[in-house]
């Protein structure tokens, strides 16, 4: 009765069947693995941001790739800032995903040497060629407090490098690009500033990232998991209801047969009372 699974529907039903198990299974491993990072992250950024601020020159040096172990490193540096050469970071968004633009601002520390220092979101000019109004950054030495970043890549942000943008206006922070612009050493990466606070306001610094969401990860894992064992059972469940409907067609076209047979019978009989009736006496 299972001679069905040898046809061409059931087969490729069946290797269908044995194709998605696998796949189901590593699409559970992958999620399952993107909630482990997302685990691993949150725990990087809480500890780093519960240590205490240390001067970013012990991190960072000219040419120096930030490591992924010192994102978001409370870093102090002081400084004056150099605001002839401030550009905005075009296509930022705000905390309430206003669109706009971050303020980046040259910080010359005491030994002569730059360090970026992203002073926060400010909202974009009415023509987004036009370089929109940034308030004053402070005069004098300040000492600026904030989260140690890794100098952006279209790679890593998705954010393509346009060329040809006005005057001052920068798609990605670059410490390699300012570094040529200003013609002196710009320390690697750069700082989110936190402290001072922007006087009115403005620019509106950038929040703590996200620390605490773990996203759905782990139950998307779960799922896919759940299909990958669900899918013998569903090609069991087929298999049975298959052989029953067979089962049953067989059963049917016997019981026919049978009356069929009984009719043949009589003919004989009303055949042989036929002659009797005809026959001479």
């Amino acid at each position: 009765m299972y001679r069905f699974l040898l046809s061409r529907q059931w087969v490729i039903l069946t290797l269908v069947a044995l194709a998605l198990i696998p796949v189901m299974i590593e699409l559970g491993f992958w999620q399952f693995h993107r909630h482990e990072r997302r685990v691993a992250q949150n725990t990087l950024i809480a500890d780093n941001l519960k240590a205490a601020p240390v001067p970013v020159e012990e991190l960072t040096s000219p040419g120096h790739v930030v490591p992924r172990a010192d994102y978001w490193r409370q870093v102090t540096a002081t400084g004056t800032f150099d605001t002839a050469h401030e550009v905005v970071v075009r296509r930022r968004t705000s905390s309430d995903d206003r669109v706009g633009a971050h303020v980046l601002t040259p910080l010359v520390l005491e030994d002569g040497r730059i360090v970026l220092v992203n002073r926060g979101w400010v909202p974009g000019a009415a023509n987004q060629r036009d370089y929109p109004e940034v308030p004053p950054a402070p005069r004098g030495r300040v000492t600026v407090t904030g989260r140690l970043k890794a100098d952006e890549t279209t790679g890593a942000s998705g954010i393509k490098d346009l060329k040809g943008l006005p005057d001052r206006q920068v798609m990605l922070i670059s410490s390699r690009q300012q570094a040529e612009l200003i013609g002196r050493e710009v320390l690697g990466g750069y700082i989110e500033q936190t402290e001072p606070a922007a006087a009115g306001g403005s620019p509106e610094q950038i929040p703590e990232p996200d620390h605490d969401s773990i996203g759905a990860h782990m139950a998307y894992a779960v799922q896919w998991w759940l299909f990958a064992a669900g899918v013998p059972v569903g090609w069991l469940v087929l298999v049975r209801r298959e052989k029953r409907d067979r089962e049953t067609g067989t059963t049917g076209g016997g019981d026919g047969g049978t009356e069929g047979a009984g009719a043949g019978d009589g003919v004989p009989q009303g055949g042989d009372d036929a002659i009797q009736a005809t026959s001479p006496r």
